[in-house]
Formats: structure tokens, sequence, C-alpha cells
């Protein structure tokens, strides 16, 4: 039987232009087990908050599901055609949430069902490389970072400072380092394989033990360790 709410209640969507909310056009709007309602009030729209399990957004063609991963579930959202997000949940840049609440529902979408495969197999030790298609909205400089991130070789590292040499422009370091931060496709897009010039570890969206854990997965696969489980 699908909640109903005074106020406006949904899931947290993050989406690009608005990290933390999405508007909602002040009209119920049934997603998959969800209705939500309008708030009382005389705006046209109102601000919602999101907070539910996996669902489908028909009019904006979002779909949102949560993955099992060795590392704590990962909350995966597509647009219909491409992954837009890939983030662990309750991490230093995840959706804060009740992992045992969580619904770890089947996907509908082929795009969602290809990402989980892609990951099943990464983390089988079987994948180094995502064929999968992504999509993020970014600044030009964003996806020239993120795009270059993607030719860092699995099982290689490259400091912020080489990274900022491979776009071209080794002044922007800290531009190079803000935008690595944003990426919000982790592991597909490979944010995690930048290090500090000294070797450290520095920072990382997911929490800096799981950057370790997916740095030493590749390292044991790329040297020829076929399992780590």
């Amino acid at each position: 039987m699908a909640a109903k709410w005074d106020e406006v209640v949904a899931a947290r969507l993050q989406l690009p232009h608005s990290p933390n909310f999405y508007r909602f056009k002040k009209n119920p709007c049934t997603f998959d087990n969800v209705i939500v309602s309008t708030a009382k009030q005389s705006s046209n729209w109102q601000i919602a908050s999101l907070y539910l399990p996996a669902m489908t957004i028909p009019a904006l063609n979002i779909e949102i599901v949560y993955y099992q991963s060795p590392l704590g579930a990962l909350e995966i959202r597509s647009t219909g055609s491409a992954i837009s997000d890939v983030l662990f949940v309750n991490s230093w840049k995840g959706a804060k949430v009740n992992e045992a609440e969580l619904s770890f529902v089947k996907p509908k979408s082929a795009i969602i069902k290809t990402c989980i495969k892609q990951l099943d197999e990464y983390f089988a030790g079987k994948r180094t490389e995502f064929t999968v298609h992504t999509s993020q909205v970014g600044t030009d400089f964003q996806q020239q970072v993120w795009a270059e991130l993607c030719k860092i070789p699995f099982g290689r590292t490259i400091s912020y400072l080489e990274l900022s040499k491979r776009i071209g422009n080794v002044k922007a370091i800290r531009a190079v380092g803000t935008a690595n931060g944003n990426n919000s496709i982790c592991i597909i897009v490979p944010c995690h394989r930048v290090i500090g010039a000294s070797g450290d570890l520095v920072g990382y969206g997911g929490d800096l033990w799981r950057k370790k854990w997916l740095l030493e997965h590749e390292g044991k696969i790329a040297n020829g360790v076929q399992t780590l489980f």
C-alpha cells in the first residue's frame, strides 16, 4: 500500500543543479511505492527532501536502486540511458540512510542491470574496465577531469599534480582536486586512483578506508591474483 503524507516527502536525489533537494510541482506524484502529496503552501513548487527506498520517477525517467557491495551499500541512479550516480551510502559524500531498512530490489532499466553486472564482475576480480554508459552534469573543466580519470589504468595511481598536467594546466591542481571530489560516479569513474604526491591517500568521498580497499583490490588483481575472497 502506498504511503501518503500531507507534507511533501521523497527520496534524496542530489541532482546536479540542486545537490540535496529536488523541486516537485505542487501536484501529487505517484511513484512505485510512494505518493508524494502537496504541502499546504501558496508556492507552485515545494522543495522536497528525499529519503525513500529504491524507486522510479517516470516523469524524469530517473531510477534509483541500492546495490550491496563488499564495502557496503551503493546507491545507483540512472537517467534512463546512462548512469548518473554511484555513491556509497552513509559515506562522507553519500546519502545518510538506515542501511537495515534499504530495499535491494531488482532494477527495471537495462542500464542499471548492466551497471550491477559490471560491478559484480569488478568486485569478483573479473573486470578491469567499465563500459556501461555514464553521464553526469558538470562544467567543461569538470568533464575534462572526469574523462581523464577514466584513462588511468586499472591497478595504477597518479597524483593530483600529474592529473593537472594531463589536462594541460599544471597550475590548476586545486581545481583538479575539487573536480575529482565532485565526481558522483565512484569506482566506474575511478577518482580513487588519484593520490597525493607523497603517496598519501589524501581524500575520498566514499571514505578513505574504502579508497584503500579499492586500490589494494585492484593492485592484487593487476599483479595476477584472481580473487580476494
